[in-house]
């Protein structure tokens, strides 16, 4: 019997391994198992078929271990991945390396065993023998705990030394990084069990009433944790000390024990709440249902504040009720923040929760919970589609129009709601996509038949969409002599008037930090990044420089290094400027951020929701976070500082993006009473697409965008991959790219664009080419260029000179 193995390796294929005789009867599909790579390397991978085909291009060597009892990854998993690996050209090995929660990924640790006899050592250096001590005297220490009892200095001499002697041999084991969470857990003697019995307990105690106070702290514990009830939690319950519980252990009537206990909360015990349709929703509903009657996948256009949360729990409901498991997709880790307390109502322990804010342990155990079917529903970003899903009956991608959902780097650079109607043809489930501005490419499915559709454009009882203002910038003239620079007059009217009625406002700009653009304003210098090419952008919290791309930071300067000159000023502004002038403005208000920057923390999401909630900020200033998904009631007013940086980036999705954000920001404003206003900032007044968010027009967006893309043969008309050339060498990557684009010469049918830099040419360190290639959507077409473009990359760097240059596909880029 052979195996055919997925390596964590960006390998172009999976390599077979024997399996020895006495595995046949254990190893399946989906297990994990240790396999050798090389002389010394050890890895842990996935078991991908097994068969009776022995390989004849290389000399086939024995699977080690089953590491496995059952296998840790479905077949359909198993599927999934295979798809997503060949439509975006990516390993199975960066798959595999992107599915699995870390602590799946097992790790080799160098281990030394002494080889060396029990003999007095003579003739040692110092080093070398306090090593030779610690391995006699404990006989195997891995790599790093030996360097921490020698220490750094003189231990790679140490080492040779122990080696050059034979005093050690050297084992490459795997090891898992996860450890199960261990806890005192308290329980009653089984002689309670009995109400009798308790019943006498209760008594006996009446007259100890610290004692009887942990015993009723414990009943009610037991009766809400299913039976398991932590030591610390009693304590802090019954408000009680341990030697008070120690002294109920002693007589016998608690038993205390350390044991495995589950991170996550438990959830049990939650009173389903009842759902109840407005008029407009409940015609969406039954439209919705008629609709994947027709077709596995239905584009739900709900304008924002509409209630598509309440069609999505609902459907999820009738999914639960078949026996069938529900994902619901989310671009954002802080639309899962807001959104989970509310699906906790309806869905209790059966909703599980995954991204990347969880510890790594974390996630091993979530990854087990919905392999055993603990959790029916998970929701979260694109990573929740690698999750070891059984029987998915429906998919919910909510705010389907978003880019999150592209994966970018590192490979797979997969698009998470392509990927999940895949899934889903899968599954045999159906597809819900759900947005107040769909994407181009699903309402052009729309008009091709491909989806259903449905409209919701009333918003939750009946409450109006906000009205719209477009402000001419060059009113910020007239504020200038106060010293206000961002704010036009007619935004800070309407924010005073908001905070006077106790409203709340948010402020919406594209650019986080303090000044992201300085120049001389005598020889046009700009300070940049050492390690890429991007200008620096000023953070007034740290008062250095920052790369957003790299992370290298730099002290500030005052004077040009070129022309001398003192005149340095910033020429843009980003969100902590923002916060300081409306600090100054509004010196009452209470002001908030909403950014990378301000949301690095665990928990930092969550408790800023909870003062928004409570009413505790008056004013959140932020990027794209603030965007999406923002639920608050008491928000009156929005306002966007600067669209035109918006409407003028290099990308022919411009437009799209233009208009999908200030339209998703616009609703944030008067979503309960329908009393809310939208003020957006611009120096080109007269941009089309200015016009259309005022009036709330996506049929007129779409028209007029589908008609650009037919003409300029972009998506949805093709299919668009680009390829990139990474080195650190400029002109080792130039070469690389103009070598395939010299292959595609020959290649019929498609047009390709490039080679030429990258908008942003050099990123730590390594210069970036880049071609893109339109592609008619000939399936065939896209096969075999798929097919050729791998071979090019094989056959680039596997020329002399190039073999260090980094070849990346990027299909489907956003």
């Amino acid at each position: 019997m052979f195996a055919d193995v997925i390596l964590p390796l960006n390998l172009p294929q999976v390599l077979t391994y024997g399996v020895p005789v006495d595995l046949h009867h254990r190893l399946r599909v989906g297990m994990r198992v240790e396999v050798a790579l090389g002389k010394n390397k050890q890895y842990a991978a996935i078991v991908e078929r097994l068969h009776h085909e022995k390989p004849q291009a290389y000399q086939v060597r024995p699977i080690r271990a089953i590491i496995d009892e059952q296998p840790v990854v479905t077949e359909k998993q198993l599927q999934f991945w295979r798809w997503v690996a060949n439509y975006y050209m990516a390993a199975p090995g960066e798959v595999m390396q992107a599915a699995l929660p870390a602590h799946m990924k097992l790790a080799g640790e160098t281990r030394l065993q002494w080889a060396g006899d029990d003999s007095i050592i003579y003739d040692w250096s110092d080093a070398a023998h306090k090593a030779a001590e610690a391995l006699r005297s404990r006989q195997e220490l891995t790599i790093s705990e030996l360097r921490e009892i020698v220490g750094t200095y003189g231990f790679a001499a140490a080492l040779s030394e122990l080696l050059e002697k034979e005093a050690v041999a050297i084992n490459e084991a795997l090891e898992s990084d996860y450890k199960p969470r261990r806890e005192k857990v308290v329980r009653l003697a089984d002689i309670y069990s009995e109400e009798k019995e308790l019943v006498k307990l209760f008594d006996q105690l009446s007259r100890a009433p610290k004692q009887l106070q942990l015993l009723m702290a414990y009943t009610e514990l037991n009766r809400k944790q299913h039976g398991i009830v932590k030591q610390q939690e009693l304590l802090e319950r019954a408000q009680a000390s341990a030697a008070q519980l120690k002294a109920l252990t002693d007589k016998g009537i608690f038993i205390v024990q350390e044991q495995n206990v589950d991170r996550l909360p438990d959830n049990a015990g939650v009173t389903a709440q009842e759902i109840t349709f407005t008029s407009a929703q409940q015609a969406a509903y039954d439209a919705l249902n008629k609709g994947l009657e027709e077709k596995n996948v239905c584009l739900l256009h709900g304008v924002t504040g509409s209630g598509k949360t309440l069609l999505y729990v609902s459907k999820i409901l009738e999914c639960l009720a078949a026996g069938r498991q529900a994902i619901l997709l989310l671009p954002e880790i802080a639309l899962t923040t807001q959104l989970v307390r509310r699906l906790l109502s309806y869905f209790g322990s059966e909703l599980g929760v995954y991204h990347s804010h969880f510890s790594n342990n974390e996630r091993v155990e979530i990854w087990e919970k919905v392999r055993r079917g603990t959790y029916k529903v998970v929701a979260g970003p694109r990573s929740t589609l690698w999750l070891p899903y059984s029987d998915v009956g429906l998919i919910i991608v909510d705010e389907e129009h978003d880019p999150s959902y592209k994966q970018r780097d590192p490979a797979p650079r997969f698009h998470a709601r392509d990927a999940a109607i895949y899934m889903a043809a899968m599954h045999n489930a159906r597809v819900i996509l759900g947005s107040a501005t769909p994407s181009v490419e699903s309402l052009y499915n729309v008009q091709q038949a491909k989806y259903a559709y449905v409209p919701l454009k009333e918003r939750y009882q009946g409450a109006a969409l906000p009205q719209i203002q477009v402000i001419d910038a060059r009113s910020l003239a007239v504020v200038k002599g106060i010293g206000i620079k961002l704010l036009t007059p007619e935004l800070i009217d309407a924010i005073k008037s908001a905070l006077q009625q106790r409203r709340q406002v948010i402020l919406f700009q594209n650019r986080r930090g303090y000044v992201p653009f300085m120049m001389c304003t005598s020889c046009g210098w700009t300070p940049k990044c050492r390690n890429c090419d991007v200008s620096l952008t000023y953070h007034k919290s740290t008062d250095k420089l920052h790369c957003h791309y790299c992370g290298f930071k730099a002290p500030v300067m005052h004077a040009c290094p070129y022309c001398g000159s003192e005149g340095i000023a910033g020429k843009t502004y980003g969100t902590q400027k923002i916060e300081e002038e409306i600090q100054q403005t509004f010196p009452d208000a209470r002001v908030a951020r909403m950014d990378v920057d301000s949301m690095r923390g665990k928990n930092s999401i969550s408790e800023l929701f909870g003062k928004l909630e409570k009413r505790k900020v008056d004013i959140l200033v932020g990027t794209q976070m603030v965007v999406k998904g923002l639920d608050l009631e008491a928000v009156s007013l929005v306002g966007v500082i600067s669209a035109d940086s918006l409407l003028t980036f290099p990308d022919f999705r411009v437009n799209e993006r233009a208009f999908q954000l200030m339209e998703q920001v616009s609703g944030r404003a008067g979503r309960a009473d329908g009393n809310g206003t939208m003020l957006i900032q611009a120096y080109n007044t007269q941009h089309p697409v200015l016009k259309w968010v005022r009036d709330h027009d996506v049929a007129a967006f779409y028209r007029n965008e589908i008609k650009n893309r037919e003409h300029f043969f972009y998506p949805p008309y093709s299919r668009i991959i680009r390829i990139l050339f990474r080195h650190a060498q400029e002109e080792k990557a130039a070469a690389a790219a103009q070598m395939m684009a010299d292959g595609l010469a020959t290649v019929p049918g498609i047009v390709v664009q490039g080679p030429g830099p990258a908008i942003i040419p050099r990123v730590r360190n390594l210069y970036i080419r880049e071609i893109w290639i339109k592609c008619p959507r000939d399936n065939k077409l896209i096969d075999s260029l798929r097919t050729f473009l791998k071979a090019q990359r094989q056959h680039i760097t596997a020329t002399k000179g190039y073999t260090s240059v980094q070849v990346a596909f990027d299909v489907d880029p956003m």
